[in-house]
């Protein structure tokens, strides 16, 4: 077994970084690995056109520590206040690399999202003219569908119909969970792809419920059923080139994820990259890593590769136990847990 791994410096293709005092705590533990990353625009409040996503840049850039080299890839918000001339400004921003659609009600931050997905076609006409790529959270939120449904059903009722109706939009399945979504991916073509997250990777739904609900282990879209879990493993030891990483890293505070209301997210950005490598070695497949974590996401989105490389070494640690951001303790997703590769 190797005791080094050289990297390509990797990015991270979806990200919560929140805002004000947190960013003090989440870009450092991003930037010491990542050179970029994709910023998930649902703050309070949302960042919902181009000059509040240079707004947010710059306090992002404030609380990247010195000597550090790293660039937060913005997006936009859609609502249904949102217009085409709002998409035309963030394409010609040059510091906007996505629109991001939440369903209304969807997750975290996202009651400002679109209520009816199939009522913004002209939004999703502009992405495509200005080759903005769109970013899914793929998932409808009526009550009476069942939550381990609510992708596929997204898949049927809409997704669909905007892939044949846009041809030429670039769209990220972000956080694929379901066999439906790696099988939408992998036969959408060339234009489609999708982020994947550690949890995702190494967790089912088992995780989640098996002798008790376990709170650090909860995040949306929820983890699925083993066998959902074994075909997202399948497409991405495959090597295939329209899988990626993103972490969907989101922090919460101790109180609210471990309260009645169950915060959805996994704070991974403090071992992300470790986690990543512990399932690829445990695949028997570390020689696929590199690719998967900072070839294919920047393919996909028409950047460079990263000139610069990480290293990882084999060296046992733990994951911290908690991490005081904004004054109040965030306990990371796998804490206390011993991997054996850190980042030199």
């Amino acid at each position: 077994m190797p005791e080094t791994l050289p990297l390509t410096r990797p990015d991270d293709w979806h990200l919560h970084f929140r805002d004000g005092g947190m960013l003090q705590g989440t870009v450092p533990a991003t930037a010491r690995v990542f050179r970029r990353a994709i910023v998930m625009p649902n703050t309070v409040p949302p960042v919902v056109n181009a000059g509040h996503a240079a707004a947010y840049r710059t306090r992002i850039l404030d609380a990247v520590p010195a000597g550090v080299d790293f660039e937060p890839l913005m997006v936009i918000y859609l609502t249904d206040a949102t217009t085409a001339r709002d998409i035309a400004e963030a394409a010609a921003s040059g510091i906007v690399f996505g629109a991001k659609l939440y369903p209304a009600g969807a997750t975290t931050n996202s009651d400002s999202g679109v209520r009816d997905p199939a009522g913004i076609m002209h939004l999703y006409e502009a992405l495509e003219k200005h080759d903005l790529p769109l970013l899914l959270h793929a998932e409808v939120t009526e009550a009476e569908i069942d939550v381990f449904d609510r992708e596929k059903v997204f898949i049927d009722r809409y997704l669909n119909d905007i892939r044949a109706r846009f041809p030429a939009l670039r769209i990220v399945f972000e956080h694929v969970t379901t066999l439906e979504g790696v099988q939408f991916v992998r036969d959408a073509g060339e234009l489609t792809a999708a982020s994947v997250t550690p949890q995702h990777l190494m967790m089912n739904r088992n995780d989640l419920l098996v002798g008790g609900v376990h709170t650090h282990n909860y995040c949306l879209p929820v983890l699925k059923r083993r066998d959902h879990q074994q075909v997202i493993q399948q497409a991405v030891l495959s090597g295939h080139p329209r899988f990626f990483l993103g972490t969907d890293s989101a922090p919460h505070a101790r109180h609210r994820k471990e309260a009645a209301c169950g915060c959805a997210g996994c704070y991974s950005a403090p071992a992300a990259l470790e986690l990543y490598a512990t399932f690829f070695e445990e695949c028997n497949a570390l020689d696929k890593l590199e690719a998967f974590a900072s070839h294919f996401g920047p393919d996909f989105y028409r950047l460079p590769r990263n000139s610069d490389t990480v290293t990882l070494v084999r060296e046992s640690w733990q994951v911290p136990d908690s991490q005081e951001m904004d004054g109040q303790p965030v306990v990371p997703w796998q804490a206390g847990r011993t991997l054996h590769w850190k980042v030199r």
